[in-house]
Formats: C-alpha cells, structure tokens, sequence
C-alpha cells in the first residue's frame, strides 16, 4: 500500500486533476484487475476527496467509472484472490463503493443495487456475483437508495434470505450475513425497517428459524425501541417492539433454544427493552393474545422499582443457569421464590405471564446437568402446593421428564401433590386432555426402574375421575409395556400394581369395551403384581369390567363391601357355571374346552387371584389344572372346618392308590403311559403337600398313605421318562402333547424329590449316620442315607436351576447325618450347591428360595457343630462359603441378609429341631465368629445408581401390604443396614455372665481392634466417607455397643489397643466414638487414668495429630470422675497435664487444650483447693483473656465454635448411651454420609431378631436429637440491620456474572484516537488487541504486558484512565510506554469494527459458541482484529454478528472458562508464533 501511494503522489505533483489520480491508482485505462493494496489505496483517496468537497461533476463522472469499471468487476470476479484475500478485496471494493454512491447520488446506488438484487434472485443465489458480494454491495449503497420500490424488492429480498430453511454451511452465512449488516443498513430508512420488522416476525402459530430471526433483531436493536433509533428517514411513527407480542413469543423461545449463542441474543434483548422502559419511566403494556392471559409485557411508573427488581432476578437466573458447576447455580435457585412473590397479584392473579416462568424450568430440565434438571423439577412440582398458583394456559404444557439418576422418594411425593393439585384446577375436558397427553408422553421413552415406579405412583393418587377412553387405555397399556424392561422385580410388580390402580380410577367404563379391558389386564404378571386384598373395582361404576376383574377380586371381600348387591350378581353370575360343572361327571358328550373353561373359572374364584391365562389342550395342562383346584378345594374344606370329610379321605385314598398303580405299571413305553407316569407322579406330590400342611385333615392315618410311604421309598430316584417314538402314531394329540418333553422329564424327577422330602422329614431322626447301621423300618431311602445323597447330586446335575429346591431340602436333612462318616461326599454337596447358587441371578425369583434353602443345609447348626469339631476339610470348606457369600453380597445386595438372619436366629433361639445333636447351638458363633465379625462392618460405597435402587427398594416396601408387589414377591430383607442391624442386636442379646457369651465377645473385640489397625496401616491418611473411613466408623460402633458387657480384666488388657488407635489420624466421626469409649471406661474403671497420663508423655512427634483426641476427652472430666472418692489428686495432675499443652505453637491445639482447662478449673473452683491458689491468677487471666479476645479475627470465632460444638455442649456420654446416638445421631452430627445413618426405627422394623425386653438404651435425648451439623459453627451476622445497596443483594451468589445495571457503560463519551503508534513506530505486527469491554485494571494490566512483548501493534481500550490505575501499573510493568494505546468506548466499537472491516482487519472474537473454530485448528490471517469479551458476560451479543470468526481455546477440565487477561495472551502467543513461522518459511 505504501508504494502504490507513492505511485499516486508522484501522480498528484504532476497533475492536480483528482480524476487523473483516480485513474493513476487504478493502474490507467485497460490495465489488469487491481490488488488489494491497490483498492485499499483507492478507498483511502475517495475518502479524501469527498472529504474535501473537491472536483464537481467531473469527479462524479470518475467516481461513476471506477465503481462499474474497477470496482464491480472485481465483485465478480475477486481478482483471482482466495480466502482472507478474498474477504479483504471484497471489503475493500465494497467501502469503495460506498464512497461512490455517496459522490454519485442515488442513480448510481439504484443501479447497483438492482445488479445486486438480480444476482441474489438468481439461481443459484449470487450465480456469477456470489451472495457475500451481492450482500456486501448492496449494505454499502443502502443509504443511498431512495426509491421505495427498489427499497422494497431489497427488503424482500433480504427476508427471503433469512427466512429460507436451508441449514447448508453457505445458506447459513448469507443469512447471517444479510441479518447482521444488510437488515440493519435498509433500516436506515424507517419505511423499511417497518417492512423488515413486520416480515420478521412469526404470525401466530407460524415457525419460523428463532437464530436468525434473534440475530437481526439484535443487529436492529438500536432501532426497535422508542428514544434509542436513529434519525431513519420516512413516514410513520416510530417503532416499539416491547408493545408486539411477536417480539416476546420469539425471544422467550431464543431464552430455551438449545444454541447458547441463541440464548445469548435474546437475553441481551430482553436486558435492552428492560433498560430502555427504566429510563423512560412511562406505562406501556403489550396487548395480550388471549383476553384472559395477562400481557406478556408491562411497565407502569408507579411500579417501577419493583417491576426492575422482578427483571433483575430474572436475567440473574438465566444467566447463572448457562453454567455447568451447579455449586454456582444452587444458590441462585432461591430466587424463584421471588419471582413468584413479584409475579402474583394480591387477589391471587399473574401480574407476569406464567410463560416467563416455564422459560426457566424449560432451561433446567433441559440441562445436561442431571442434579440442575432433578433441582428443576423439585421446584416446579413445588410450586401450586406451596405457592397456590392460579390456573394458567401458559403452565399446560406437558414435557416427559428426563430418566432422573438420583431421583429419590421425596422427588415422587412432590409428583403426587403436583398432580394432584393442577388437575383440581382444570375443567373435566381439559383434565381428560392433559392426561391422556401424559401417557402418551410417557410412552415415547424406554424408562429406567426408579422415574416408571414414581410417575406410575403418581398416577395411581390422581382422584378418581372419567378421563380414558380407549385411546387412553390403550396408552396406558404400552405405559405397562415399559415396565417389563427393568430387571428389579419388586419395582416391576409394583409399578405395575400402580398403572392397573391407575386404570380402575381413571378409566371411563362407558368408553370402552370388555376385548380392550382384557387386552390390557393380559399384559399384567399376575406373579409379580397381583394377589388378594389388593386392588377392588368400584362394582356399581364399573358393571363392564367386573367380569374380567371378577377373576383377580377377593370374594369374601366383596361380600363385606357390597353385601345386598353382591349376592344377587354373583349369583347370576354363577348360574352357568355350575350348571356346567354338574354335567361334567354325567353329559358324556359335554365339550371339553367348556369344562375345562369352567374349572378354570372356579379355580380363579377360589384362589382370588388372576393366575396365567391359558387354554389346556392335553393331559398335562388339563392335570394342572384339576391338581391346583384339589389344593383349593382341599383349603376351603380345611378353613369351612370340615376336617374329617369322608369324601375328602376317599378321594385322597382313590388317588394315591391310582397314582402308585400307574407308576408301578412297567413294559409300556407308549406317549399315552408316559404322561399318565407324569401325571400320576404330580398328584402324589400334590398328596404330600396336602398332608403337610394341613394335619387337622389327619391324613396320615389313611392306608394309603402308607402306601405312598412305601412306594416313594423304594421308587429309583431320577429315573426319566423314556422319551416317545414319533413312528408310532401321529395323531394331533401325541404331537402337541409331546413338545416339551424335557420340562416334562424335570417336573418328573423334581416331583420325585418332593415326596422324598416327605419321607425323609417324617422319619430324619431315624436316618442312620452310615449305610452300615440298620433301621427297623423297612424303607430304602431312610435305610441308605449316602446312596439317597449321591442320587441328590446327580439330581442337582440333571434338574434345572427352577426345579432344584426339593433337592436341597433333602440334603438339608441327610448331611448332618453323614458329615461325619462321608465328609468328601458332603463336601462335594456344598460344592455343587454353590455351582448352581452362584450361577443364579439375583433378580431372579427363584435365587431367593434357592439361596435360602442354600443357607439352610449349609448353615445348620448340626453341620457347623460337627465341621467345627472336627477342624477337617467341612470346616475349611464352610469357611470358603463365607468368604463367597461375603464377596457375592458386594455385587448382589441382600444375599448377606439372608445368611446373618439364618445363622444368627439360630444360634441365639434354636427350634427344637436345631437342638437335636448339639448341648448349646451358640457355640457355632465362636467358631465362625468371622461371620459376625464381617456383618458388624459390612456395606458397600455404592454408585449412586446402586444406592437409589436400593432406597426405592426400601420405599416400595415400606408401602407394606398397600402395594401387591411386597405380598407376592417374597420380602427377604435386602436393605443394605439389615446385615449391621441384625448382628448389632445380635450382639445387644448377649450376656457378660455366660461363659460362652463372654469368650465371644472377647474374640470379637480381639478381631475387630485388629482389623481398625490393618485398615490403618493400609491406608495412613484416607478420605472422608471413604470405604476406609466407613468401615472404622462401623467397627467403632460396634466396639461401643459392645463395651458396657466386657469385665475389667479384659478391658485393661486392651486398653492399650484402644489408646493406641487414638494416636491414628483419624477421621472427626471415629475420634468422637474413640473419645467415648475411652471417658467410658475412665468413668467405669478410674484407675486405668495412670495408662491415660502415659499418652501425654510421649514425643511431639507422635501426638501431633492425636492429641486433641485426648484432650477433648478431659473436657469431660467432670463426668470420668463422677465414681472417684479422692478428686483432688486426680484434677491437680489434669491441671498439670493441661497447662503444658495450652502453650502449644499450634493453634488449635492450645484451643482445645483451653476447652479441657476451662472445664478442669470449674471442678477446682468448685472444690476450694488450696493448691491451686497459686495458680490461680494465671490461669484466670487466661480464660478471661481469650473469652474477651478483641476484634473479629478467626481466634475469636474458632474459640465460639470450638465451645459451641455439638461434643462440648450438648453431648453426655452417660445419658446419650443409646443406639440411636450411635448409629443415627452421632454420624449425622459428624457429617458422615446420609448412607452411614441407621434410624432407630430399622432396629424395631425388621423382626427376624428382637431386641432384649429389658434392653433400655434406644432413644438419644432430645437436645441431641435436634440438633444439626451447622448448629455448633454458627456464622457471623450482624444484629443491626443496615441499609444495604443495590449490590449487596447478589453477596451470596456466587456468579461469573454480575448484574448488567451495574455495569452500564457511559453512551456520551466520544471516540478519541491517540498517535502514540506513530510516535513509538516501533511494531511491525499487524495484531490488533481491543479491550474495551474489560473492566478489571488488573487484567487490562497484564494484556497490556503481554501484548508489548509479543509485539502488537496496538492495545485498545474503553478508557485511557486505566493507565493511572495502581493496580494496572502494577501488572503492565510501564509496558504501556512502549505499547501504542487507543481509547475505544464500548458504545463506540460498532463503527470501529465495521471501520477496521474496511481496512482489511479479520475481527476474531474469543467466545464459544455452536460454530467456533479450535485455536489449535484456526490459522491467522495477518491483519487481525482480537475481540476480547467481558470478564462476565462475555462478548454482547449486539457485537457477535460483528465477528468475522469465533476462536475456542479446547478445554479438558470442568470449569467452563478462562480468565480474559489468560485467554487473551494464549491467543497473541498463537498469533505471533504463526507470523513468525510464516517469517522464517519466507526467508
């Protein structure tokens, strides 16, 4: 540029003529395109000469043929240049241009811009001209046209554009090149600018794309608003988007676009019309939609102040919740409550349309954020409960949350309420409306366990009301589809419970038919779901569904609720169906699906259940069938108190022996006699069962029971059937009878071993320990115990894992008989055992009955006794079972459960049966005392998905028997605090004067201090809430609950081990459960006080970090020697002993050493020793030294706090001894996670083992109950209340963004340039920095360091003030002596882009947004402009559509920016080391 303007001075001195100096810059007539450095040089001159007003028409004429014959060929053509060449000729040749049709007038701008125009019209857009030119030249000639039909066809034309729906790369460009400079430059003229504003905005109901329709009007956001315009010509009054409710409805859909740069806009719009209604101070409402419905937006001067105030919460929250560290955001969630106090009218009337709200919750549910989404919907669940909030459109809207991880029982209460609530608020129609868009929403999404359970509950609240019809009731039914995914089965079966309450109290019966209400009860698990007593349809309302529920309805149930009606309707209703049962022995030609359709009606009726619907086809179906309805006949006889039916004992007569007699039949190998053996088979099991459970029948005295004694015991086990040939005859029903012959052959063998086990329990103490003993009775399976056991495990090998319970309940039996004679054989029994426990999953049904038979066999008293006795390889194998068991509960919870219940009932109350071999079962506790010692500190850390399966395990079944789920799915207990509960009170059963008792309890002391040092040694410094840090804490624990049962002898014996542990570096919760025990046993025992003067004597060294521990336990020293007659030598050598440590260089040593003192003194004084007046006067003036410590310095404070403290204050070591303080009260005080707290009421819920009768120690007393965590460090608040600023109300949010009032930059001051860079001349660099926006004096100190040594060629900033700022001299190091500086106000940096634009500068902003460039990525043009953003907010989003290009530094780590001064200087070190690159590749 420099030589093509010496070119032209040269020009100029040998001719005056400015057309001949044009025509010398241009290159003269004919000559090549012209380069860059050409067109700027050109640009410069026009500038000049229309600034001197030189030349008249003919400078016209010049400036007519440079714009057509140099400048447009260049728009066409681009000179041959690419890239940022390209973008620098173009803006070049564009300011041009504008220079021409200034000097040309509005003919030459007319015609250009229809050139333009026909070249955006073209297809494609820009053919020949491309869009960015065509754009470009038609912004520069805007404010030259006059004529409004050229006027009008741009307009148009530049709508088109920003209206078009294409999302390519160049589409997107153009639009957001014509939103940000084309709009704005024809609205100039305010008859454009109503056109353009009237074609903007979306009708209602109308799409439209919300980015670029935000991006224009925040490029036009100068010209929207009354007093903020500019002197636009035309007609018309001016324009006021706050009174358009278009503007609104776009700008609250940019506030919840996902784009953040979207979001940006259109907060930076909302602060802009907020502001200007301030300054102005004059009413204006914007006219509602909808008459009803509150306005959108409203100022009124009477309400000034608070309307600003409601405005500031509201751009403070949206502002806050664009980050991602949600301990940033929780403090500002608060303020929602006060948008509400704002937004409601005295009457209970919005003031503020309620969409302004759902703005906010629409932004948290949709966050990335799981704990800011699960925050969000606790609120706006909250809000109608307890903000009674009026009905509002603007609150219908219906949004399927997110699958909330970590969601928690109370999240589902609140859904309840809300539900319940909004719903009483709207009409019936609108109610049927919303629900049935509900489940349908919840029907699009596949859920997770925990969100189902609760929405399903939610439902099942809603009072009762006609709102399904079939479209609901279908969507329902795929509600219930969803369920089936889970694989927790007590969530499953209760979610289901749930959706069919939901059915039987929403569904409107007149709307749909008996097929969809089957259809729709077909896709329920009975197993998992339903049972008796559980759900009862309203009979008088639902005439239709009763049929179809009448088969889950408990009858006698009915009969109390209904008991006029009922009768006659179940009477009518029967009719047929015993009409049809009594035909059944007589009508040989009575169709068999119809009686065997009635069987199994009656046998619905009779179970009052729903069982699986099926349709028997063969014998074996058919045999269930009449099996299952003996059972029940069999039942109602027994509950009617008919015990000695004849008919009963005939009939039970007549089927054992027929059933014996087929399975005795040998030789026939056809299908028929196969099935026959198979049915015969169940039907004796069925027997056994009967005689079982039902002994007042007196069925064992019938013959033929001893008959299927015989028969059972002799019979081969595990014979199969002999699987059928097909060559014989294939007729339809051997075929279909024949498909599944496997399960068949299992059912066989598995009902062989029922009636085994009802052999062998009838006569297991008969049961020989050899094959070599003889028995008088004369069955074989009773006779040869180690044969019955070697058939067991081969039954094990042979049975699948659904049909092996028979088996293990047999070995159950004839272990402990052989454990001794055939040890291996019984070994390889729990092996295989275990093979198929192991091979289980636990969200099986059938692993809980199977480990529970498991445990049984396993765990029996008998078998450990002996094991134990003999120390053989029994012993070490049940040992290996432990470790398993223990090890599989870490990753299947309640399998522990099921093993401590067992093994602990047992032990301490055993049945009659456990006590066969054995003087006292509680021996086994001392031998596998590694069980007990393993359930005291037993618990997982858990994901925190693990842990809410649990919690909403533990919520669904404390519903009890209100959800059917917990009645049928078998309940074993599996809360994770079972396992420490059931030992603690284990533990709690155990007595100090038992031998037995004692010797454990020793053993178990001995293990766990050895355990706390082997966690300590693994671990010398660990977390809190570690698993280290739980696991001692739980040791502890117990250690306490066991003290007050040891005798004195042991405990000086370990006393050792527990100051010892004192020494460690423990965590806050187990060094208050240390200090306990150890002021127990002082108190108890006082003279152990000579051992716990020696942990003062050693060195400095050791006690560093445990000596706070001791001396806080002679803060209770009043209490240690409340059982000591001769006090005063006791306190004289406390006094000693605390003295020295008051010293202390450390700090809160001497504090606590303080705390001791001052409570040692107290019982001093109160004695009137002598001894200690001496001391008197130093000790006082200590303590009234640092209780009246001056000032407000952290010694004042921690000295309150230290005193404060739950331990010093409130706590007693006496009257708090309770299991409740221990396991609940003291671990909340300590901080521990919510995990480690055991309420008091699981140690009387769960009932498997009870606490002693005359156990006392339950209740903490309620000073300590009360208390919280925070209660002892109280902080410090002022009594006076002062007039506080506008400031002071943000003092407790912690915010990357301050409140934009307080930060308004000054719009009167001027641009004012400084020559200090032709001054230094010093740079070369073609790096611009602009500052403007930053604040601090500090930062702007470090970029103007960093910028002078990396060499830019100029820093601008907002105000050239900054320099004599302390803090800035300070960072900048008088680099701004070197540096060139330029005043730039923010107000000002508009036109000083577009200036730099034209001269050439790339403006690079340094923002994230959805299309920023990796600064890794991004390559530098040379001249380039560094836009840096505010140090809160950024870059405004007025100066976003300024940018050229976004550049992103890559981030790693959580927090979501860099400072400016350190993101600034990463880029100028990017930039240079790029030039200096480019430097060494020229060279």
């Amino acid at each position: 540029m420099e030589l093509v303007l010496a070119d032209a001075l040269l020009g100029l001195a040998q001719s005056p003529d400015p057309c001949a100096l044009l025509r010398a810059v241009c290159g003269g007539d004919g000559a090549a395109p012209l380069s860059v450095e050409r067109v700027e040089t050109l640009r410069f001159l026009l500038q000049w000469l229309e600034a001197g007003g030189a030349g008249g028409e003919a400078l016209r004429r010049a400036a007519w043929e440079v714009a057509l014959g140099r400048c447009w060929p260049l728009l066409r053509g681009g000179g041959g240049a690419a890239g940022p060449e390209r973008r620098r000729l173009l803006r070049a040749a564009c300011g041009a241009l504008r220079l021409c049709a200034r000097l040309c007038g509005a003919q030459l701008a007319a015609r250009l811009a229809g050139e333009a125009l026909a070249a955006l019209r073209a297809e494609p857009p820009g053919a020949g001209l491309g869009a960015e030119a065509a754009v470009e030249a038609l912004v520069a000639v805007a404010p030259e046209l006059q004529e409004p039909a050229l006027l009008e066809r741009a307009v148009d034309a530049a709508l088109a554009l920003v209206r078009a729906g294409g999302r390519e790369a160049g589409e997107e460009a153009a639009a957001a090149l014509v939103a940000g400079r084309l709009l704005p430059a024809l609205s100039s003229n305010r008859t454009a600018l109503r056109r353009v504003w009237a074609g903007l905005l979306p009708g209602r109901g109308e799409e439209r794309r919300v980015s670029r329709t935000l991006l224009a009007l925040t490029a036009l956001a100068d010209l929207l608003f009354p007093g903020l315009e500019g002197d636009g010509g035309g007609e018309g009054p001016a324009l006021d988007a706050r009174l358009c409710g278009g503007f609104w409805r776009v700008l609250q859909a940019g506030l919840t676009d996902g784009d953040g740069l979207c979001r940006k806009r259109a907060r930076y719009l909302l602060k802009r019309a907020v502001e200007l209604s301030d300054q102005l101070r004059t009413d204006c409402t914007c006219p509602p939609d909808d008459g009803d419905e509150p306005s959108l937006f409203w100022w009124s001067v009477e309400k000034n102040d608070k309307l600003l105030q409601f405005w500031e919460n509201y751009i403070l929250i949206m502002e806050t919740l664009e980050g991602n560290q949600i301990h940033v955001i929780k403090p500002v969630l608060p303020k929602l409550n006060s948008l509400y106090e704002y937004a409601l009218s005295e009457k209970g009337c919005w003031l503020f349309h309620p969409s302004w709200h759902m703005c906010i919750y629409k932004r948290m549910f949709e966050s990335e954020n799981k704990t800011l989404t699960r925050e969000g919907v606790a609120q706006f669940l909250e809000i109608y409960e307890t903000k009674r909030l009026p009905n509002s459109p603007g609150f219908s809207e219906v949004r399927a949350f997110r699958q909330l991880i970590g969601a928690c029982p109370p999240l589902g209460m609140k859904l309840q309420k809300f539900l319940s609530t909004y719903l009483t608020l709207l009409s019936e129609e609108e109610r049927r409306i919303f629900l049935l868009k509900f489940i349908q929403k919840m029907t699009s999404r596949h859920w997770c366990a925990v969100p189902i359970l609760f929405l399903s509950m939610a439902l099942a609240c809603i009072p009762s009301c006609k709102a399904l019809g079939t479209e609901g009731l279908h969507s329902l039914r795929d509600v219930l589809q969803c369920t089936m995914i889970t694989h927790q089965i007590l969530l499953r079966g209760a979610a289901q419970c749930f959706l069919l309450q939901t059915a039987m109290h929403l569904t409107d019966v007149e709307k749909v038919s008996l097929p969809e209400i089957s259809s729709f009860l077909m896709s329920l698990r009975p197993e998992e779901s339903l049972r008796e007593n559980c759900f009862m349809p309203d009979w008088f309302e639902a005439k239709l569904i009763a049929t179809m529920i009448l088969l889950a309805a408990d009858v006698e149930e009915m009969k109390n609720k209904h008991r006029n009606t009922e009768r006659v309707e179940l009477k009518s209703f029967l009719h047929p169906l015993l009409d049809v049962l009594l035909k059944l022995g007589t009508n040989a030609y009575i169709p068999t699906l119809k009686t065997d359709k009635s069987l199994q009606l009656l046998l619905k009726l009779l179970q009052t259940c729903l069982l699986k619907q099926y349709s028997p086809q063969d014998d074996l179906d058919r045999c269930n069938l009449y099996l299952a309805l003996l059972s029940e006949l069999v039942n109602l006889c027994s509950n009617a108190g008919w015990k000695k039916g004849p008919s009963i004992w005939n009939f039970i007569s007549s089927l054992i022996n027929a059933s014996v007699k087929n399975l005795q039949e040998t030789g026939n190998e056809q299908l028929g006699e196969q099935i026959q053996k198979a049915v015969s088979m169940a039907s004796l099991t069925v027997v056994c069962e009967i005689i079982d459970q039902k002994p007042e029948l007196q069925l064992k005295s019938l013959h033929a029971v001893e008959t299927l004694k015989g028969f059972i015991s002799s019979v081969q086990l595990n014979q199969v059937l002999k699987k059928p040939s097909y060559t014989e005859e294939k007729n339809r029903y051997e075929s279909t009878s024949s498909q599944g012959w496997g399960k068949i052959v299992a059912s066989y063998v598995h009902d062989q071993w029922v009636c085994l086990h009802f052999i062998l329990n009838k006569y297991h103490k008969c049961i020989p320990l050899s094959n070599d003993e003889t028995l008088e009775l004369s069955l074989l399976a009773v006779q040869r115990p180690i044969r019955t056991l070697q058939s067991a495990l081969e039954a094990l090998t042979l049975l699948p894992s659904d049909q092996v319970l028979p088996v293990f309940h047999c070995m159950k039996v004839l272990v402990p008989k052989l454990l001794c004679s055939s040890e291996s054989l019984c070994i390889d029994a729990f092996d295989l055992a275990w093979k198929v426990i192991s091979s289980l999953s636990n969200t099986q049904l059938i692993f809980w009955s199977n480990l529970k038979a498991f445990v049984q066999f396993v765990f029996d008293t008998e078998v450990l006794a002996i094991a134990a006795s003999s120390k053989g390889q029994a012993y070490s194998k049940i040992k290996e079972i432990i470790v398993k068991l223990v090890e599989m509960s870490t990753t299947r919870t309640g399998v522990f459960n099921t093993v401590i219940s067992y093994c602990c009932q047992s032990w301490l109350f055993p049945t009659a049966d456990d006590t066969g071999a054995l003087e006292n079962p509680f021996s086994n506790a001392g031998n596998y005392s590694e069980l007990i010692t393993e359930a005291c500190v037993f618990g997982m850390v858990f994901r925190r998905d693990q842990r809410l399966i649990q919690d909403v395990h533990a919520f669904v079944e404390n519903l009890g028997d209100e959800c059917a789920a917990n009645v049928v799915t078998e309940s074993t207990n599996r809360d994770d605090h079972y396992v420490r509960v059931c030992a603690i009170k284990f533990l709690c059963w155990l007595d100090g004067s038992n031998t037995l008792h004692k010797m454990f309890m020793e053993d178990l002391v001995i293990k766990l201090l050895d355990k706390d040092e082997l966690v300590s040694k693994s671990r010398t410094r660990y977390y809190v809430n570690s698993l280290q840090h739980r696991m001692k804490n739980r040791l502890w624990q117990t250690l306490l609950v066991i003290f007050p049962k040891l005798d004195q002898n042991f405990l000086t014996g370990t006393l050792d081990k527990i100051f010892q542990a004192g020494f460690g570096n423990n965590q806050a919760s187990i060094k208050y459960l240390i200090e306990w025990i150890i002021i127990l046993i002082l108190q108890r025992y006082p003279q152990c006080l000579e051992k716990f003067w020696n942990c003062f004597s050693y060195g400095e060294e050791k006690l560093k970090t445990s000596i706070c521990t001791f001396l806080s336990v002679l803060s209770h020293f009043d209490i240690i020697l409340e059982n000591t007659s001769e006090k005063k030598p006791v306190l004289k050598k406390a006094l000693l002993v605390v003295l020295q440590w008051c010293f202390n260089h450390n700090f809160s040593v001497r504090l606590y050493a303080l705390v001791a003192l001052k409570k040692i003194w107290g019982m001093c004084k109160a004695l009137y020793v002598e001894e200690f007046e001496a001391l008197t006067p130093v000790i006082e003036s200590s303590l009234h030294q640092v209780e009246n410590m001056h000032g407000a310095g952290n010694a004042r404070k921690n000295w309150q706090r230290i005193q404060d403290h739950f331990f010093f204050a409130t706590f007693h070591p006496l009257k708090d001894y309770s299991l409740e303080t221990i396991f609940y009260t003291l671990p909340r005080l300590s901080e521990l996670v919510e995990d480690e707290w055991i309420p008091l009421c699981k140690f009387t819920r769960y009932t498997d083992i009870s606490l002693p009768a005359a156990f006392h120690w339950l209740h903490s007393r309620t000073e300590l109950l009360n208390l919280k965590p925070s209660d002892w460090s109280q902080q410090d608040m002022g009594s006076d209340l002062v007039e506080m600023d506008n400031q002071t109300e943000w003092t407790d949010v912690q915010k990357k963004i301050i409140p934009w009032k307080n930060s308004s930059p000054d719009l009167d001051l001027e641009l004012l340039f400084q020559d200090r860079a032709a001054k230094l001349g010093k740079s070369n660099s073609r790096l611009i920095v602009v500052a403007s926006l930053i604040d601090k004096p500090t930062n702007l100190g470090g970029l103007c360091r960093t910028s002078e040594i990396f060499g830019a060629s100029a820093l601008v900033v907002g105000s050239l003030h900054y320099i004599n700022d302390k803090q800035f001299q300070h960072l900048s190091v008088s680099a701004e002596q070197w540096l060139p500086l330029v005043e730039v106000k923010p107000s000002q940096l508009v036109n000083y882009l577009q200036q730099k634009k034209t001269e050439g500068y790339t403006i690079i902003g340094v923002e994230q947004t959805a299309k920023s460039s990796d600064l890794t990525e991004y390559c530098f043009p040379e001249k380039s402009l560094l836009l840096l953003g505010n140090e809160h907010e950024g870059i405004p989003a007025n100066l976003i559509q300024h940018l050229d290009v976004c550049v992103e530094i890559p981030q790693q780590g959580i927090i979501r920016s860099l400072n400016v001064h350190v993101s600034g200087a990463l880029l100028i070190w990017e930039y240079t080391r790029q030039q200096l690159i480019k430097q060494k590749q020229l060279k």
